[in-house]
């Protein structure tokens, strides 16, 4: 009765010792996984920017590149972020989006800076897609929904150029979940704070987005994107509450209008 009992002992021991050895082991290291998803984004990054910047306009005038770039050094310096890892494209689109692509590349299309009342707005909207960055959800959308096996065959030159259009379309036009945007707001909410912008126009530009909802046009892309754009708003102003009164503009109120004029021409 002894023998049963002690060998059963000997092979909880034996479980438990092995478990707790596999436990200690660095997994990620072993295989490289970390510097095989590192390099898959990097390349990820350059190939969907690559079908963007052949069927799109990019803006280069210095006005426009100038006082984006304002916006963005701002709110990086203000948030302890890499500015010189951020890298900003404006594209001559009509569309109202912005969104983020592997390996930090932030897109903005003029005509979200054209549509937006004043630059707070236009921040906020920037700082929610450098929180997309900043907290990986890119590359968590991509595995998720494609898969790390076709992402890395794309950078090995085996997915096609039709499924790297359509996947560099899908990070364009289609939703975060609900989890990841609300995540995504909170930290943009803290990142104005951080940058003393006013986090409430932010809200009003959702309010206002929300109120175009149900129409039907091609340029509201960051609303079908975005989707619930009213509950977003409320629960941004809620978690803004009490948090700072002491504001600042980034760009003089001429250079914003500056800024405007030259993309409407």
């Amino acid at each position: 009765m002894k023998k049963p009992i002690i060998q059963g002992i000997i092979t909880i021991l034996l479980f438990f010792g092995t478990w707790y050895t596999l436990t200690q082991i660095d997994w990620m290291k072993i295989f490289k996984v970390q510097q095989v998803t590192d390099k898959t984004e990097q390349k990820l990054g350059e190939l969907f920017w690559g079908v963007f910047k052949k069927t799109e306009k990019e803006i280069t005038n210095k006005l426009t590149v100038n006082s984006i770039d304002s916006i963005v050094t701002h709110i990086c310096k203000s948030n302890n972020i890499d500015r010189e890892k951020i890298k900003v494209h404006i594209l001559s689109k009509d569309e109202i989006n912005a969104f983020a692509l592997p390996n930090r590349h932030l897109i903005v299309f003029s005509g979200l800076i054209l549509n937006s009342d004043n630059q707070e707005e236009l921040a906020g909207v920037i700082c929610h897609e450098i929180a997309h960055i900043e907290l990986n959800h890119v590359m968590k959308k991509l595995v998720k929904e494609i898969g790390l096996s076709v992402l890395i065959s794309m950078t090995t030159g085996n997915g096609g150029s039709e499924v790297i259009k359509e996947t560099a379309k899908l990070l364009s036009s289609s939703a975060f979940d609900r989890s990841l945007e609300k995540e995504a707001d909170i930290k943009a909410i803290d990142y104005l704070v951080n940058a003393k912008i006013n986090p409430e126009p932010f809200a009003n530009f959702l309010y206002k987005l929300s109120d175009k909802e149900h129409e039907a046009t091609k340029y509201l892309t960051w609303i079908s994107t975005h989707p619930e754009s009213k509950e977003r708003a409320e629960y941004i102003i809620e978690y803004s509450k009490g948090k700072l009164t002491d504001y600042i503009q980034i760009l003089s109120n001429e250079t914003w209008d500056k800024l405007k004029a030259e993309l409407k021409d």
